[in-house]
């Protein structure tokens, strides 16, 4: 999980682990071991929608090797 107006802090959740998203707050749920699956359950209260995209660049390192993919492409 990245958070922060930049999404400059981060943080990892395992199985059982519950991560806690004040309103708001731009945050960036992201699977860091590509060669496994996430899975996450969503919960919310109100009716307010439940995702805006934000035009915000990324904070993975642009990579030497273009064959890589980072978390976030920037697309």
């Amino acid at each position: 999980m990245r958070w922060g107006d930049h999404l400059e802090f981060s943080g990892g959740a395992g199985p059982g682990d519950f991560i806690y998203v004040p309103p708001y707050v731009p945050h960036q749920e992201i699977n860091a071991l590509a060669d496994e699956p996430c899975e996450a359950v969503v919960v919310r209260s109100g009716q307010d929608p439940v995702m805006f995209n934000l035009d915000i660049e990324s904070p993975e390192p642009t990579r030497a090797d273009p064959g890589l993919t980072p978390f976030h492409p920037n697309t």
